[in-house]
Formats: C-alpha cells, sequence, structure tokens
C-alpha cells in the first residue's frame, strides 16, 4: 500500500498569517518575532536559547521535500520546543522573503542584547554601525564580525532594522552567535565604550590615521570599537569628532574605494590579529 501524504498546513490558517505579516517591520516590533529562512539560519536558531533557556525558534513551516533533506533541523526544532508545520511550496512561497525559497522558514524570538549589558561584559572587539541603512550590508558585516571573533555589535538609532529579512539572509546564523545591541544613539555608543576602556575608531577613506601604520607601530592590541558608516557618504564629521581617531584603509591598487562590508572585515580582522599578538588581550572573556 502506498504511503499516506502527509498533512499539509492550510494556505487559510492563522499561523501561515503570522508569519507573512512578519515580512513587514512594524509587526516584527508589535510581535517581537522575525523570520529566518533556509538550513543554516533555522539550525543556528534551533540551537539558541534566550534568557532562562528559552528557545528562540517558536514555529518552522517546511516542505515535505526539505523535511526530509533535513531531518536533523527538524528534530532539533521539535526538540527546542517548536511548532513543526508541513506545508507545500506555495505557502512557503508566500512565507518567504526571497525568489528562490529553500523550503524551510522558521520564526524567532528577538535575539537583541541590551546595551548596557555588553558594556558590562567588557568586550575587546566590538562593530558600530552608524546610519548604515542597506539591511544587506548590515547583516554581512555582522557575519563579518561573528567571523574575526567580535564580541560585540551595535546599531545605531539610525541604522536599518536588525530584523531585516535581507540582514538576516545576509548574516548567514550570525544573528544567534554574538550579542547585538540595536536603537542606540551613536553618541552614548561612543561614551559608553569608552568609559568601559575601548578605544574607539571611526572607519573613513579620509582618516588621519592609517590603518597599516597602526599595525606596524603596535598601538592596536587593546580593546577596540570600529565605528562603520553609511554606505553612500561614510560618516559625519560629528561622528569622526566622537572617536579616539579617524583610520582609512590604505588602497595600494587602483581601486577608488572599498564598499562598507569589505573595509570592516579589513578593520576588524586588522584588530582580532593586534590582539593576538598583543598577548592573548582578548582571552579575559574566554574567546
Amino acid at each position: 500500500m502506498p504511503s499516506a501524504a502527509p498533512e499539509l498546513i492550510s494556505p487559510r490558517s492563522p499561523r501561515v498569517g503570522a508569519a507573512r505579516r512578519l515580512a513587514k517591520r512594524n509587526f516584527r516590533s508589535k510581535e517581537r518575532l522575525f523570520l529566518a529562512e533556509g538550513p543554516q539560519a533555522v539550525r543556528e536558531a534551533a540551537a539558541h536559547r534566550g534568557p532562562g533557556g528559552t528557545s528562540t525558534l517558536t514555529e518552522l513551516f517546511a516542505t515535505p521535500e526539505a523535511a526530509d533533506r533535513y531531518p536533523d533541523i527538524v528534530g532539533d526544532a521539535r526538540a527546542a520546543g517548536a511548532r513543526v508545520h508541513l506545508a507545500d511550496e506555495q505557502v512557503i512561497a508566500d512565507i518567504s522573503t526571497t525568489v528562490t525559497p529553500q523550503g524551510l522558514v522558521g520564526v524567532c524570538r528577538f535575539v537583541d542584547t541590551p546595551f548596557e549589558e555588553i558594556l558590562r561584559a567588557r568586550p575587546k572587539l566590538v562593530a558600530v554601525l552608524a546610519n548604515v541603512r542597506d539591511p544587506g550590508n548590515a547583516g554581512t558585516v555582522l557575519r563579518c564580525a561573528d567571523a574575526a571573533g567580535a564580541e560585540a555589535v551595535v546599531l545605531t538609532d539610525a541604522s536599518v532594522d536588525l530584523y531585516n529579512p535581507k540582514a538576516v539572509r545576509a548574516s548567514v546564523g550570525s544573528h544567534f552567535h554574538l550579542p547585538v545591541a540595536v536603537g542606540v544613539p551613536v553618541e552614548r555608543a561612543v561614551a559608553g565604550l569608552k568609559e568601559a576602556g575601548v578605544t574607539v575608531l571611526a572607519a573613513d577613506g579620509a582618516g588621519t590615521h592609517d590603518l597599516d601604520h597602526e599595525l606596524d607601530t603596535g598601538s592596536m592590541g587593546g580593546p577596540t570599537a570600529w565605528v562603520f558608516g553609511n554606505e553612500a557618504w561614510g560618516l559625519p564629521e560629528e561622528t569622526r569628532a566622537l572617536a579616539d581617531a579617524v583610520v582609512r584603509v590604505p588602497i595600494h591598487g587602483r581601486a577608488e574605494s572599498l564598499n562598507l562590508a569589505t573595509a570592516a572585515a579589513v578593520c576588524l580582522y586588522a584588530s582580532a590579529r593586534a590582539q593576538r599578538a598583543a598577548g592573548g588581550c582578548r582571552s579575559v572573556t574566554g574567546s
């Protein structure tokens, strides 16, 4: 006898409608929920725990084909207490914000961390996104910060929504790996980090300090925060004035400039390497 077809959630289910609405920022803010799409993001969400050990993943929508392809992810979702719904491809497409969905869409609780909590942890490497509006760039910088071993990311109040679907996709799961503070005025971010003993460097193509020179002189081994500005016009003068120094990434070839995410990766990795060379500065927090 052929096996019975799996029972699929109805396209008219209130659960589908609620998930679909999370594509809009006002609904995300009201419900404090966001979407994570694709196997990597859903896997990380299922493994992540919030305050009190609460699972970050609350629901998972999966096509039968994706459930067969990723049984470990479905199992982890169930083990985390998430409700698992089998859905046809059209339902997944309605919920998803991608052109070619991968068959898995998770509904997750917000994961941002209060800025004061980040300061209490005495971070040694931080990325501050000041007035960064492009969600793809924001997510990519978050991923770079995670890869470089940064201990926190701060999005100022003028920056893009951390939970914008494009930002979540671009971070490829890094939303769930390190503390991220949101909605912090840039003046407060810089002042708080300085009070915590962190040197604040503004990344700007017109900076008076050269990144290569700073590395050669061994002046970057201490706790450091990098401030990265808007993709189109960089950092305004008033923001640059808040920093301890304004540093440029040297252009050795003929390129006009580096894009935001590339410059952020260069700066963050430079600091990570300098800190390791300075005798394990970052080991204070067990990194």
